[in-house]
């Protein structure tokens, strides 16, 4: 089973014993951040730091001058967190260590972009503008999210990308100091919560047959029992049509699911016209569609047809691998995602038992994140688990 572990530029820039660690875990893969949000990271064994903070989302690489002169949106370019071509110098030195390098690219999750431009932003039922979250269905937004996506995913020397945040960012977002925990929203309050009501949006529900004004005011009646905890919000898709109706939770998600299609579909077509051939393309993805956030949300049939396969969260478990092993494609990747950071989460001590359990579901690749923030406790079980029949099995 191929594993890759996820990397950050500065994880490797600057320690010249990275790269040969991160290759000694037995992965064959490095998924590198050529393009990233803003954070706070931890780097345990760097030689000249241990906390980086990348203070708005960026590129790690100089950008084209040429392909953004007289653009409002653009991509930013790192601070000193990553100057120059950090992904770049990064890159070099994991494939020097015998690491297949692909790109790992955040698209529609920028929080200084929603700054300098709060009218691309997502618009909730009351008003309030989502800053990290850009509206996929504005036109200008999407030419820069293809734009960056080309830019950032084919880099020098990559053999693929993984494209996260391609669809609908909405309310969930880890922020600093956050306190939105208050209220259980489940998925069927983050879904009323994480409905646009930007212009493109509006006249987007209009032409399904809604009044947009009219869908606002049903959310904000729906989710006030929610407000007092007297209604639990979750249920999935039959809650929401219970909350907003059928008819209108259907056509939200028929304008929603249409947007979010169309900006994958057209913009892995952009990144495999720009790429050398054999160039892999993966979305990191959740296999119901109506979910927003880093994992977009897809339908498996659809999304199988357009990219090379998908990068699927599985630290909670495995059970989101199905819908996608279902359609049944034998040259789709379907590589499970399991937290090894045990801070955050993880597990990498059940891993080898994790991987099997994903092999069973029908996923071919394992994803580890990350090889930057884990412990050296972490870091030695995971090679363990990778020493033995996983990596024999690759």
């Amino acid at each position: 089973m191929k594993a890759s572990a996820f990397v950050y530029p500065w994880d490797v820039v600057g320690d010249p014993e990275a790269a040969g660690r991160i290759a000694g875990l037995g992965v064959r893969q490095a998924t590198l951040a050529s393009a990233y949000h803003s954070t706070r990271a931890l780097t345990p064994r760097h030689p000249r730091h241990r906390i980086v903070t990348a203070a708005h989302a960026a590129v790690l690489y100089p950008v084209d001058g040429a392909r953004w002169a007289g653009r409002a949106l653009r991509p930013y370019e790192a601070g000193d967190w990553a100057p120059g071509d950090a992904y770049g110098t990064a890159a070099a030195a994991l494939a020097e260590a015998g690491l297949d390098v692909h790109t790992w690219v955040v698209l529609a999750h920028n929080s200084r972009l929603g700054d300098e431009h709060p009218d691309t932003s997502v618009v909730n039922a009351y008003g309030d503008r989502y800053g990290w979250a850009p509206c996929v269905a504005q036109a200008g937004t999407r030419e820069y999210l293809v734009d960056l996506a080309v830019e950032a995913a084919v880099r020098p020397g990559a053999r693929g990308t993984e494209l996260e945040s391609l669809g609908w960012y909405g309310m969930a977002h880890l922020h600093a100091h956050d306190k939105i925990g208050g209220v259980g929203l489940g998925d069927a309050g983050q879904y009323l919560m994480s409905l646009c009501f930007c212009p493109a949006c509006r006249d987007g529900y209009a032409g399904h047959g809604l009044d947009a004004a009219e869908v606002a005011a049903t959310v904000r009646e729906a989710l006030e029992p929610v407000w007092r905890g007297a209604v639990p919000s979750d249920g999935g898709w039959p809650a929401i049509e219970k909350l907003l109706g059928s008819e209108v939770a259907g056509a939200t998600r028929a304008w929603r699911d249409g947007v979010a299609r169309s900006l994958q579909e057209t913009t892995v077509a952009a990144v495999r016209a720009a790429a050398p051939d054999g160039f892999q393309v993966l979305l990191h993805a959740d296999p119901v569609s109506f979910h927003c956030g880093a994992n977009a949300g897809v339908d498996p049939a659809h999304i199988l047809s357009v990219a090379d396969g998908v990068v699927v969260p599985c630290t909670g478990g495995t059970q989101l691998l199905a819908p996608f092993a279902r359609q049944g494609r034998d040259t789709a990747v379907l590589a499970a995602n399991f937290t090894v950071v045990s801070g955050m989460g993880g597990s990498p001590g059940t891993l080898a038992d994790d991987a099997a359990r994903a092999a069973s579901l029908g996923a071919g690749e394992l994803r580890l994140y990350h090889a930057g923030l884990a412990s050296e406790g972490d870091v030695e079980a995971v090679r363990g688990a990778l020493r033995g029949a996983l990596r024999g099995a690759s």
